[in-house]
């Protein structure tokens, strides 16, 4: 097989350039990628549990609480304690984070449509889908 068919290969390739271009455009907000991925789903469920923010983002729990310290540590999110069980900590975003949002949201629009420029619309929505689709599959438990 030739390596520009290999399917790691293209996946690795493009998610490294996509990943570097908006590492560039978060630099303004002091923000990664990964912070943003955060952010995200704070933004859209408000309060949620660390191990709810690595479910959806798909990462360890170890990398999660990474992740959330460097964020504590900039104000973009506070924790707190579960007042009914003190083993559970809710993370919320701060109101630093949520005054940035809107300017957020756009750059990544921004990103999404600099991305995708080259590719008709047909196939960025096939594209979308495809990828939802890999994501979602279990291939990775036939090992």
């Amino acid at each position: 097989m030739a390596l520009h068919d290999c399917m790691n290969f293209l996946l690795s390739v493009s998610q490294n350039k996509v990943f570097k271009y908006f590492s560039k455009l978060l630099q303004e907000y002091k923000l990664t990628p990964a912070q943003y991925g955060v952010l995200n789903c704070l933004w859209q469920a408000g309060t949620l549990s660390p191990k709810q923010i690595g479910s959806m983002l798909h990462l360890e729990a170890p990398t999660v609480s990474g992740i959330l310290d460097r964020m504590q540590k900039a104000d973009l999110i506070e924790r707190s304690i579960d007042e009914n069980s003190r083993r559970n900590v809710w993370v919320a975003p701060t109101d630093k984070a949520n005054v940035m949002r809107e300017s957020i949201e756009k750059v990544t629009q921004h990103l999404n449509t600099v991305v995708l420029k080259d590719v008709p619309d047909e196939e960025a929505i096939v594209l979308r889908k495809a990828l939802k689709t890999i994501i979602a599959s279990d291939f990775d438990e036939e090992v």
